[in-house]
């Protein structure tokens, strides 16, 4: 299944390759991005992309997007994630911005949306709390109504890269009498305010990308509520809908499947009974991943008639998650010894390494992508999800 692509969408193809191989920045090219790079390095391709008025490809043109079609978003997405660029940070672009546009009143569209597109408010997200994962509607963060102001206590965990966070959007309780997701409120709170501390969770695979964030007694102007009290949970909805469509990652799945066979046919002998087991193993993937692109496919036809695209965010959230995770399983296996290297050393710290370049990153990635299968919405709670929607059980 292949989407036939229109003389415009195939122009518009070959122009964002084009692009993305003259101005992607040399000094974001490195083993893992996502950890590897400072808050000011990490910003460089979103300050590229939104000069060229590139960078929220979702947004509608009022609001500052490119006015591009279904298909030319789809495209976008494929050659970015293909090419291996960081995307702009998500939690500014893809979630809290559209909940903005779509739910925000005039005053905060104003304030806040210009400052999401050229970069200079980077946003982080606080859904999850201790005991308060996947099941969001159980959320204990508080929000007490005084005057002009709502006065916060709680606490927020895995709190992706908060440290470089100037604003945060919040779940938060304002009802506690009402029913788990009536008495839910989306709050935008400014990291600086007094009371608000962020402190650092190492995980596994030794990074900091994640945090805890306290907010005590936190003082947060009630013009910082998005929409009406009471309402987060719709809008919380409607966030999630958004990061879990994107999560298949059809182009990245595909170019670390690229790795994986160059990896298995430098460190695998052709003689050797495990070189057939990996045979099948990529083979298997493989076709999955196939399947999941033409279920992406479909659903980009259905969406470009106005089709809305259900629980098939669901659908990909998790399967795109397997195939990924599997894929760095069969990565990890395939370098053997090697695998016991944990972290990438840095060239200015003059330390030796053993084996080949692309065996430094594999073992971190590995565990990183361990979490795949549980943020956003842990993969069990997406079976329910379409257990309900589809199946009506």
């Amino acid at each position: 299944m292949e989407l036939k692509l229109s003389s415009e969408d195939a122009a518009f193809r070959d122009e964002v390759r084009a692009f993305i191989a003259e101005h992607y920045p040399q000094e974001m090219r490195v083993p893992n991005p996502e950890t590897d790079l400072t808050k000011e390095q990490s910003m460089l391709w979103h300050k590229i992309l939104h000069k060229k008025g590139w960078i929220a490809p979702l947004w509608p043109k009022e609001y500052g997007g490119p006015g591009w079609s279904i298909t030319q978003r789809f495209i976008w997405e494929q050659e970015t994630s293909r090419a291996g660029t960081l995307p702009p940070l998500a939690f500014s672009v893809t979630m809290v911005g559209p909940v903005i546009y779509t739910y925000g009143n005039d005053v905060q569209k104003k304030k806040f949306l210009p400052r999401i597109l050229s970069g200079e408010d980077w946003w982080c997200q606080g859904y999850s709390e201790p005991g308060s994962g996947s099941d969001l509607a159980t959320v204990r963060t508080r929000a007490v109504r005084d005057g002009d102001h709502y006065i916060v206590n709680g606490h927020k965990t895995w709190t992706t890269l908060a440290q470089h966070a100037d604003w945060i959007f919040c779940l938060v309780r304002t009802d506690p009498s009402a029913k788990p997701q009536s008495g839910i409120s989306f709050l935008l709170i400014d990291m600086k305010s007094p009371g608000v501390t962020v402190r650092p969770i190492i995980t596994i695979d030794g990074s900091h990308e994640i945090n805890d964030v306290f907010l005590e007694n936190v003082r947060v102007p009630v013009e910082n509520l998005v929409g009406e009290e009471n309402k987060g949970w719709t809008y919380a909805k409607f966030l999630l809908g958004n990061e879990r469509t994107s999560m298949a990652g059809i182009g990245r799945s595909t170019r670390y499947i690229e790795r994986l066979k160059k990896i298995v046919k430098a460190e695998v002998a052709e003689d050797d009974p495990v070189s057939g087991e990996f045979a099948k193993d990529i083979a298997r993937v493989e076709l999955d991943l196939l399947a999941l692109e033409a279920t992406e496919l479909r659903v980009v036809a259905q969406m470009s008639r106005g089709i809305d695209p259900g629980p098939a965010a669901s659908l990909f959230k998790i399967r795109g998650t397997e195939i990924l995770q599997r894929i760095t399983d069969l990565t990890h296996r395939a370098i053997g010894n090697y695998g016991l290297a944990l972290r990438e050393i840095p060239a200015s710290e003059n330390i030796f390494v053993p084996g080949p370049d692309y065996m430094h990153t594999v073992s971190e990635k590995y565990l990183n992508m361990r979490k795949l299968s549980i943020f956003g919405g842990s993969n069990e709670i997406q079976r329910n999800i379409i257990a309900k929607a589809v199946l009506g059980l």
